[in-house]
């Protein structure tokens, strides 16, 4: 099992939006790209000002409209959870009330808690509040919509394998996520996504975006004739970086 990126190496992933990440990821992974890794579900970024996050998943599942869960240390056993996991983390939480809006987990005072814990965002298939509040906390969040109250809401379990947006995420999983949506990166894809990502980048400025910004003064033929060549460069390019697997 390879080391874990570093924090240099998480900062450079969040320079680029999830789907150039994605289009690394697909070079190098032995998963399917056209089902795997990504949400299947509508994703609305709340605060897509704040740009990309990545971060480990720490995950934990709710039901606000059930009055029926009882912890009195549910909160403090699920922070020490938390805080005991390396960060960057997202907190992924899966909703059971889903699709119905009850309640939410979120709002100003669990931002800011969390952030102090090492958080810097969530995704949940349920609801925030206090948007505004949790932006000023420098806490980015994806979420199905807003609501007004927090409902039932407790730690029910954490730690544990979850499902939001239609794509199952376990803790300690490595999730790119902006208002694109979110890709989970498997952990034997980890090592190779960075250098993935800037190879896949600069392959398309040299080729196909290059040859679509060069037609001024060109006829309709040449033009065609350019993109045909820039498109055979690109795949090219891929494959012999990514043998068997590239520009798929």
């Amino acid at each position: 099992m390879h080391d874990r990126l570093t924090h240099a190496e998480l900062l450079e992933l969040k320079r680029w939006n999830t789907p150039t990440i994605y289009n690394g990821w697909e070079q190098i992974t032995s998963h399917d790209p056209a089902a795997d890794g990504f949400n299947l579900e509508e994703t609305r970024d709340f605060m897509p000002q704040m740009g990309p996050m990545v971060g480990y998943a720490v995950t934990v599942v709710f039901e606000p409209s059930n009055p029926e869960h009882v912890n009195a240390n549910a909160w403090s056993e699920y922070r020490r959870y938390v805080a005991a996991e390396p960060g960057p983390k997202i907190v992924v939480v899966e909703d059971l009330d889903k699709p119905r809006v009850v309640g939410s987990f979120w709002g100003e005072v669990n931002s800011n808690v969390h952030a102090v814990l090492g958080c810097v965002g969530t995704i949940t298939d349920g609801a925030v509040r206090d948007v505004d509040e949790m932006t000023n906390a420098g806490f980015k969040a994806l979420a199905r919509c807003t609501c007004v109250g927090h409902a039932h809401s407790v730690p029910v379990r954490w730690g544990c394998t979850v499902e939001v947006f239609g794509r199952r995420i376990e803790p300690g999983g490595l999730v790119h996520a902006d208002k694109h949506g979110f890709l989970a990166i498997p952990r034997e894809d980890e090592a190779g996504l960075l250098e993935a990502a800037r190879f896949m980048d600069s392959n398309e400025c040299r080729t196909v975006i290059a040859a679509a910004r060069s037609a001024a003064g060109k006829t309709q033929e040449e033009l065609l004739t350019l993109l045909d060549a820039a498109g055979r460069a690109f795949r090219t390019a891929a494959r012999e970086r990514f043998p068997g697997r590239g520009a798929r």
